[in-house]
Formats: C-alpha cells, sequence, structure tokens
C-alpha cells in the first residue's frame, strides 16, 4: 500500500499554522526522510493571524530544520510577496488591501478572502518556480468526512484544475486524537487553547465564519482584537454601505465589542464554525 506522505512529484504543502498542517508536514518529512527536492512548504499570513500562531511556524521551521515559505497577498504583480517572521503584516495589511479592491467585505455568501489571501498567492509562487502541474497536500484528517467527501467530488482547487488536491491524513485515517496525542510527546506546541480538538483563536483572530459567541468570548478575553474588525466594517461603511458587514445576519462588530463588555460568556463549544480551506 502506497504511503500517502511520499512525494514523487511537484508537492506544494499547504500550511495553515495549526497543529494539524503541522502533523502533516511532520509526517511527510519522516516518510521522505526529510522535505523532498519537488516539495516546498508554504504558509499564506492575512495579517491577522495572532502572534501564536506566527511563533508556531517559526517554530516549526526552526525545530524540524524545514524551509516555509511565508507568503502575503498584494494587489500589484505578481500578487504576492515572501516575507518571514519578522517582516510579516501583524495589522491586517494584506486582508485590508483586499477590502479595499473590493466593493464588499468578505462574507459568508461571497467570502473571497480565503481565495485570495491564501490560496491564489501560493498558486502565483509556484507557477514563478516553473510548475505546470503539481500536487497540493492540505491537512484535512479522516474524521472531518463532509469537507473530504466534497474535496475528493472536485478533485482539484476552485482555481485552478492543473492542482491536485491531496489529503494524506484523510487518507491515513489520522483523527483529532491522533493529532493531540502526537503534540503532547513534542518539545513545543502551539500556544493557543483548544476544546474538542478545535484551536478557537486559529486563523484569523475573529473570523466572521466563527459562532457568535465563539467570537463574543474572544473579544471578552482579548478587546483590542475587535479593533481592527470594527474599523474595516466602518471604513467600507462610509464608501459602500450595502457590503459594508462582515456578516449581515447578526450584530456588526461594533455591536459584538459592546455585547462583550456588557454580558456574560456566551461561548458554545459544541457549535461548530463554517468550515473553509483555511485549515485548522
Amino acid at each position: 500500500m502506497r504511503d500517502p506522505f511520499k512525494i514523487d512529484q511537484p508537492t506544494c504543502i499547504s500550511f495553515s499554522g495549526g497543529r494539524t498542517s503541522a502533523y502533516m508536514l511532520w509526517r511527510v518529512l519522516q516518510a521522505n526522510g526529510g522535505l523532498p527536492a519537488e516539495a516546498v512548504v508554504c504558509f499564506a499570513n492575512t495579517g491577522k493571524e495572532v502572534e501564536a500562531t506566527l511563533r508556531f511556524v517559526r517554530d516549526c521551521a526552526e525545530h524540524w530544520r524545514v524551509p516555509i515559505h511565508w507568503l502575503e497577498y498584494r494587489a500589484a504583480e505578481p500578487g504576492f510577496a515572501v516575507v518571514d517572521f519578522d517582516t510579516a503584516s501583524r495589522e491586517g495589511e494584506p486582508f485590508e488591501a483586499l477590502s479595499e479592491a473590493r466593493s464588499h467585505l468578505p462574507n459568508p455568501v461571497a467570502r473571497g478572502c480565503t481565495t485570495s489571501l491564501k490560496i491564489r498567492p501560493m498558486h502565483r509562487f509556484v507557477r514563478r518556480l516553473g510548475w505546470a502541474e503539481w500536487d497540493q497536500f492540505i491537512g484535512i484528517r479522516a474524521d472531518e468526512q463532509r469537507r473530504v467527501s466534497k474535496i475528493r467530488a472536485r478533485g482539484h482547487s476552485t482555481e485552478s484544475t492543473r492542482e491536485t488536491m491531496c489529503m494524506p491524513l484523510a487518507e491515513a485515517g489520522v483523527t483529532v486524537q491522533d493529532v493531540a496525542a502526537f503534540w503532547q510527546t513534542q518539545s513545543f506546541d502551539l500556544e493557543l487553547l483548544t476544546v474538542n480538538g478545535r484551536t478557537l483563536e486559529g486563523n484569523c483572530d475573529l473570523c466572521f465564519l466563527k459562532p457568535r459567541g465563539q467570537r463574543l468570548a474572544l473579544i471578552k478575553a482579548r478587546p483590542e482584537a475587535a479593533v481592527w474588525w470594527i474599523r474595516m466594517e466602518s471604513l467600507k461603511l462610509a464608501s459602500k454601505p450595502s457590503g459594508a458587514r462582515f456578516r449581515a445576519d447578526g450584530p456588526s462588530y461594533a455591536d459584538l465589542a459592546h455585547f462583550a463588555a456588557d454580558q456574560r460568556d456566551l461561548f458554545d463549544p459544541a457549535v461548530e464554525p463554517i468550515t473553509c480551506y483555511c485549515g485548522d
């Protein structure tokens, strides 16, 4: 039986900055005796990841001695920039640049942020390497059946038919329990709270796809996190009122900040976030 972590052709390993995709990277390194010459590891930074995520990406590279390419969206050609831990955006600059270029803010119906801030920069980067076709390793586990079925049915990303989506964790039967057990044995870890296998602050800190109660709890714990999201909605409201909300089916981020200051913690760990390509 073929090892799903073995690589023998051009492969882009998508590292979201979370524990699951980091575990996938570790399995790749173990299966191939290091990073194969045909592979690159990419981390796409939106500028809204929390600092602990950035430290974790840096730590994985240092502890495992593997090069990780840090990419960020840019409006100008070639559509991305290569950065590193020290130069990575931390104030949402790539996300804000994307919002300025669009008539509306990303929302659950027309997200765009994952595609523009993560998928396309990776595609543009590997094409700059001269790749015409490649495999894309993504950190989807076997216990994420809905996502696995959807991706398998499509076979490639929504952005390129030249990219074959590969889910080695799902093929190997890896579950959230396996990932948790692995990190309990490591000398370093992602310094973010996990509940039922979910990293609550993972990916963009107050992503609009997170349940309302979860965003309230996160704002209550760190009120300053809401400032950027409030400003984005305020700026868009001034220029394009019809697209000035990340979510039209609930309170604005300014309202959430007021609720978080006035009310008890409303986070329900049983409520699932809306899934997207961002990963864990």
